[in-house]
């Protein structure tokens, strides 16, 4: 397939988490030129086994899929590079990612760059043990049922605390709901969706967290309290400040708009997975990445840029 400007890719995809590895098979099998570059910082490398992805009965370790998906993609000759995207410009129609080792140029832009989640007070390495352990859980959607009948902790306030804490009483009639920094501000009728659920109210501020066997123990005030699991509910910040540099429209919280296509605001920037607004789960980020890589294969084509 002849082009001009050799040097320029048909796509650059930053991230190689689920979706920026699902849209680079995608796209490789559509013949396109592109890159992958991946900060190595993917939510989904977090989790220790998954049980709700489809197709593994004994569930999956976040890390395990994703270096299948990298197998996958090497297989048809994805390049992916291991480094930080410091900067993205766009100039007649041609992207510019500033790498450390130099410039990308691109006709189009994948973001695939995720999330990063709020922690609460606890040590680096104490997090990461309970995090193995399934003492500390980010995704009630994910592994609310791998807690099921636990006594639970959600570090948390207002609506998003709230909303975590009633989603959780699904799976256990134990909730407590636990204000990171000081007292709860929660309305009358957050109050009464709460004490109708039994969700118990404790005010902050929360302490470090550290674990002791099997439970994880949280301190709040003057009092020491115990738990099998505790779920943050304190947000998340969205890796989405290279679109942002380029006037993208994104949420107040920072999650990229796009349409039903996966384009954003932007022409030839398209964002799939948690960066964009949606349902933040490995599936999903999937299926958005694949609808992504066939538009931007599409776009290519209607633009005459694959026929050069």
């Amino acid at each position: 397939m002849a082009k001009d400007d050799e040097d320029v890719l048909d796509c650059l995809v930053i991230g190689a988490g689920p979706a920026g590895l699902t849209a680079a098979i995608y796209l490789a099998r559509f013949r396109l030129q592109l890159r992958v570059v991946d900060a190595g910082k993917s939510r989904a490398a977090m989790i220790p086994r998954m049980h709700n992805h489809a197709g593994f009965p004994g569930g999956i370790a976040g890390s395990e899929l994703l270096a299948r998906m990298r197998k996958q993609a090497v297989l048809f000759g994805v390049n992916v590079t291991a480094g930080l995207v410091e900067s993205l410009a766009l100039k007649d129609g041609i992207f510019t990612a500033r790498v450390a080792d130099g410039l990308l140029r691109a006709r189009t832009v994948l973001l695939a760059t995720g999330v990063v989640n709020n922690s609460p007070r606890i040590a680096p390495e104490i997090h990461e043990t309970a995090l193995a352990r399934g003492q500390l859980r980010y995704c009630p959607v994910c592994d609310g049922f791998e807690v099921t009948d636990k006594r639970i902790a959600v570090i948390g306030t207002q609506t998003h605390g709230v909303n975590e804490a009633l989603f959780l009483r699904m799976y256990s009639p134990d909730i407590t709901l636990i204000a990171p920094d000081g007292e709860h501000a929660l309305s009358r009728e957050d109050q009464a969706n709460l004490a109708q659920a039994g969700i118990e109210i404790v005010h902050g501020p929360c302490g470090a967290m550290r674990v002791e066997g099997e439970r994880m123990i949280v301190p709040v005030r003057d009092a020491t309290l115990t738990f099998d699991t505790v779920y943050p509910a304190l947000g998340s910040v969205i890796r989405s400040e290279l679109a942002l540099m380029l006037g993208a429209e994104a949420s107040e919280e920072g999650c990229l708009v796009v349409d039903s296509h996966q384009r954003t605001s932007v022409p030839g920037l398209y964002a799939a997975g948690d960066v964009a607004r949606g349902l933040d789960q490995i599936s999903h980020a999937m299926g958005e990445a694949g609808v992504a890589a066939t538009t931007i294969r599409n776009d290519l084509a209607k633009s005459r840029a694959l026929y050069r």
